[in-house]
């Protein structure tokens, strides 16, 4: 008899402590906000719009791939004085590389930036793919001043950033649809552009250059 008494105390205390151990739970969980209420990671943000020519009021809003394939903000280059270029490597005008790197080696240090965005547009004179330019342009050229990858930079196809460059409404007088490889556009250290020239204009044209150095010595 004794004996039953005992297992039945021993029921007692295990079925008290089972109870306390669910009760402690059912606290711990009132402590803990439902999966459900956690909000969604992409809330917290909102996806970037992307610039287009309509929007942008600067060149440097836009993002381009550098000839490696990898996004690049145009803003990295505000506050400093860029030159826009269309390229290609088998045009009468490709010796304008030449140019292009004495006068970024000249004044890289004052401030000046260029870019350069090879492009197919005009017979066909850049045919290659991007390793073939980046390997072209340093070998040949010797360049070390930025480049691009491959764009359009005419008709339907081009580019957000060369149809801003080419809009008369945006640039005025400066815009219009780029004739040939080579025209470059001048930005000044606030974003705006200052003045194009056209593809025969060579990069080192006195005009041009005072242009450069009058954009450079602004603060």
């Amino acid at each position: 008899m004794r004996q039953t008494i005992h297992v039945s105390q021993r029921l007692a205390v295990s079925l008290c402590a089972f109870c306390l151990a669910l009760a402690a739970c059912a606290d711990d969980s009132k402590d803990k906000p439902a999966a459900a209420t956690q909000p969604p990671a992409a809330a917290a943000g909102g996806a970037k719009k992307a610039v287009t020519a309509e929007t942008a009021a600067s060149p440097l809003e836009f993002t381009m791939k550098d000839i490696d394939g990898k996004d690049v903000e145009l803003g990295r280059y505000k506050g400093q004085v860029v030159i826009l270029v269309n390229t290609a490597s088998e045009c009468g005008m490709t010796p304008q590389y030449k140019q292009l790197q004495e006068i970024y080696t000249k004044y890289k240090d004052k401030g000046l930036r260029i870019c350069a965005f090879p492009a197919n547009n005009f017979g066909g004179q850049e045919p290659g793919e991007n390793p073939e330019i980046k390997e072209f342009c340093k070998s040949e050229y010797g360049v070390t001043f930025d480049l691009f990858s491959k764009v359009s930079v005419k008709g339907d196809d081009s580019c957000e950033l060369y149809k801003y460059l080419t809009s008369k409404e945006k640039l005025g007088e400066n815009g219009g649809p780029i004739p040939w490889n080579f025209t470059k556009f001048v930005v000044g250290r606030e974003g705006k552009i200052l003045q194009r020239f056209g593809p025969r204009t060579k990069p080192d044209d006195d005009g041009m250059i005072k242009l450069i150095e009058r954009a450079l010595a602004e603060k």
